[in-house]
């Protein structure tokens, strides 16, 4: 079974940054993409950014700019790095990675942002 877990998660001010992490227990080479969703209370889980193999990030409009994906597949982890954090960033972080049919999920990681 795929096992990813999350890590880097946090109380955070607005207007400061907070860095992600998802260790794999495969190779992420043998996902087709990896991703972070996010939800925040009461709210759907959304797309935040992801990466496919040839490693091109794609980002919502909320993220570009200020997030930024990356992988790192010598220690099959993906990261998220993210810059100025604003408290509607408030949720819950969850780490995807995706193959044909199938998508596994982490357990996610907590983000606060205080204003």
């Amino acid at each position: 079974q795929v096992q990813l877990v999350e890590s880097g998660g946090g109380l955070v001010q607005a207007g400061g940054t907070l860095s992600l992490s998802c260790a794999v227990s495969e190779s992420i080479f043998s996902f087709n993409v990896m991703a972070w969703y996010r939800q925040a209370p009461g709210k759907r889980r959304e797309l935040v950014a992801r990466i496919d193999n040839g490693g091109r990030p794609y980002y919502e409009d909320f993220s570009q700019g200020r997030f930024t994906i990356s992988r790192d597949n010598r220690k099959n982890t993906l990261k998220l790095n993210m810059n100025n954090l604003q408290p509607e960033d408030t949720a819950v972080y969850y780490c995807s990675a995706g193959r044909t049919y199938a998508q596994f999920w982490g357990q996610g990681t907590q983000v606060n942002v205080s204003s």
